[in-house]
Parts: C-alpha cells; sequence; structure tokens
C-alpha cells in the first residue's frame, strides 16, 4: 500500500463504529502475529485465531492472513552440516585420512576442522563432489526430484533454479553414487549383459550420425555397433554391481567382475562366450542357462530370474529420460543402484550422504 492509499485508509478510522474498531484491530493483531509466527509462537497463534468474533450478519467479513506454511525440506545448511559431521566421523581427514580431528571454527556457514596428523583445515564437503556447491538449502528439493526421477525442467522449477543449474546438481550428486558398488557378491551370484542404444545427447557438433529425436530407434535390428553392453551381476540378497563394458568380451567383463564374484560363489549366466570365458578362467562355478534363463527342474535355485527382472525394471525407468547420453550412461546406472539398494529409505538425506561418499554399499564397508 502506497503512502496516499495508507493516509485515505487512517481517515476511514474516526467514522468506525466500536464493533467494527474491535473486529479491524484483531484483524490487525492476527496479521502481526502471522508474520513472527514460529515453533515457539504456535500457541499464542492458536489463540488468536480462537478469540475472533464471527462477522454479524449483512456485515462483509474482514480478510484474515493465514499463517506461514511450515519449510518443505528440513534440510538446510545445519542439516548438511550434520549429516558432514557423519562423513568426518568415518572418514576422518580427506587430505592424511587421519583419525584425530578437531573443530577449528566456522566458514560459509559449515564447521571447518583440523587434522593434528597433517595440519591441514578442511570441512564436510572437501574433496567431495559438492564441494564448492551453494545454495545448500534447496539441495534437499534437488534430491526429492531424483527419488522420484523427474526430469531435468522440473527438477529446475521445484529448485527454482536454472535448467542448466539443475542438471549441474544432477551429476554432481551422481558422480559418487556410481562409484558405490559392493565390494563382493555372496552366494548365488546372477550374471548377465543388456543392451542400451548408443545416444550423443548434448553434443552439438562432430556428430558421427545424424541426430535422432528423443531417444529415437536403432537403425538396425538386433545386436549390433549402436547398442552399449552393459553388465550387471547381482546376488540373492539384492546387492548389485553393473558396469558399462567398452567391449562385450572376456578382458572387459573381467575388469568389472573381478574380485566381486570369485570361486566361493555359484555363478548363473545364459552361456554367453564372453561371461562363460570369465568365469572359467577365474575358477568360478558356473551354472549355464538355457534361453531365457528359467531354472532346470532339478535345480530350481539356480536362475537368472532376478537379473532379468533388475534388467527390466532399469530400461523401464530410463525410459522417461528420452535417451541417455552414453557418456552419462554410468552416472544413471549409479543412480538406479542407489534407489534400489535403499528401497523404501529413500530420503533426501541418504542421497546426501551417497553424495558426499557415504552411499549403501560404502556405509556397510566402514
Amino acid at each position: 500500500m502506497d503512502v496516499a492509499d495508507f493516509e485515505s485508509w487512517l481517515g476511514w478510522i474516526a467514522v468506525l463504529t466500536v464493533p467494527q474498531r474491535r473486529r479491524a484491530w484483531q484483524a490487525l493483531t492476527l496479521s502481526e502475529v502471522s508474520e513472527s509466527h514460529d515453533d515457539e509462537t504456535g500457541a499464542s497463534m492458536d489463540l488468536a485465531i480462537a478469540t475472533v468474533d464471527l462477522p454479524a450478519p449483512g456485515e462483509r467479513p474482514i480478510a484474515v492472513p493465514l499463517p506461514p506454511l511450515p519449510p518443505s525440506n528440513p534440510i538446510g545448511t545445519e542439516g548438511v552440516a550434520e549429516l558432514g559431521q557423519r562423513r568426518v566421523d568415518s572418514v576422518g581427514c580427506p587430505h592424511c585420512e587421519g583419525r584425530d580431528v578437531v573443530r577449528w571454527g566456522r566458514a560459509s556457514a559449515l564447521p571447518r576442522y583440523r587434522c593434528k596428523t597433517c595440519r591441514r583445515t578442511f570441512n564436510a564437503l572437501t574433496k567431495t563432489p559438492l564441494a564448492h556447491l551453494r545454495l545448500k538449502d534447496k539441495w534437499a528439493t534437488q534430491t526429492k526430484a531424483m527419488i522420484d526421477g523427474v526430469s531435468t525442467a522440473k527438477a529446475a522449477k521445484r529448485c527454482g533454479v536454472h535448467y542448466t543449474t539443475a542438471f549441474r546438481w544432477r551429476h554432481r550428486f551422481l558422480e559418487a553414487l556410481a562409484g558405490d558398488k559392493p565390494q563382493a557378491l555372496s552366494g548365488i551370484v546372477e550374471g548377465d549383459e543388456t543392451f542400451i542404444l548408443e545416444s550423443f545427447k548434448g553434443k552439438r557438433s562432430a556428430m558421427p550420425r545424424a541426430a535422432r529425436k528423443r531417444g529415437g530407434k536403432p537403425a538396425k535390428c538386433g545386436i549390433s555397433a549402436e547398442q552399449i553392453p552393459v553388465l550387471v551381476a547381482r546376488d540373492r540378497h539384492g546387492a548389485t554391481t553393473d558396469a558399462v563394458l567398452p567391449k562385450l568380451n572376456r578382458l572387459s567383463i573381467t575388469a568389472a567382475l573381478g574380485g566381486i564374484v570369485t570361486p566361493a560363489n555359484e555363478f548363473c549366466c545364459d552361456g554367453g562366450t564372453a561371461i562363460i570365458a570369465f568365469a572359467r578362467k577365474a575358477g568360478i562355478p558356473t551354472h549355464i542357462l538355457p534361453m531365457p534363463g528359467k531354472p532346470k527342474p532339478n535345480a530350481p535355485d539356480f536362475h537368472i530370474n532376478n537379473v532379468n527382472a533388475y534388467h527390466g525394471r532399469l530400461k523401464e525407468w530410463l525410459r522417461r529420460f528420452h535417451g541417455v547420453a552414453t557418456k552419462n550412461l554410468p552416472n544413471y546406472l549409479g543412480w538406479r543402484r542407489t534407489l534400489e539398494a535403499l528401497g523404501q529409505h529413500a530420503t533426501p538425506e541418504a542421497l546426501i550422504l551417497g553424495a558426499i561418499g557415504l552411499g549403501p554399499y560404502q556405509q556397510a564397508t566402514l
């Protein structure tokens, strides 16, 4: 309200009746209370609302402003600091991994620490993908958008940031999750490869082929150079590891599964030449399942139904992105793997922890 309107409004006070003045005073009081309303003043707000008189018949009711809604994301800068404290307690100094760490002041709204071993200072985000990332009060909204699996444009709208910022945040949060894999699988392990169409999404020049629209379709049917092999291995406890293979051969599979699948496991696969060569070279007991990988009547426990079901869920989840750039595919595999590992416990706090290096599989090894 400008000055002229305010002075005009004050002039009408003299002609108000006593009941009208009382109601106007109550409306002003409620407005002032609502502006300063917080958790501590909740009781006084309720009391003020209870004392409001109802308008008399035929009189126009006075609009009373509603109290502000509580913040939808409880994780702010202090919440990030608390999650970062867990990383410091678990990992120690990011420079030398020393555990003799003390608090050393505060900067950029985060506590700093000093390592007595190397005498260097740091904060909880030092040497993590989230280091120097701003707007920490919006990280919870970003991670909630990632849990929901919405597009970058929708995530940007939720966070109130530019599209390019939301895209950069997405991959900063996924950088650590892409490497969060189990160190070993246990018991019966199912392994199989699937194929995802090669994509140059985001590439502006020097395209090796004509651009496709919204993911597109391959030019050739079946397996070809356009299809990127993705290997997935999964045990019966749900622990999952995966990798984008440069080539579908024994060396690539060995680099992905070496030390993770060992002779202590029972390995189930569909009989592909490369995966069989890996298992035999490593001395892993192998059960070859005929297509489509269903169990044999005499050995019902040996099948690859779980890993095939994971392939289906992965591809269905990827479909919403209308094509994923092949260079970013490891990040998306880590994204899906983390959501599967967390299950019902997928929360913004859990994803922020994963983004700073405390993903579900890394926490299991600490």
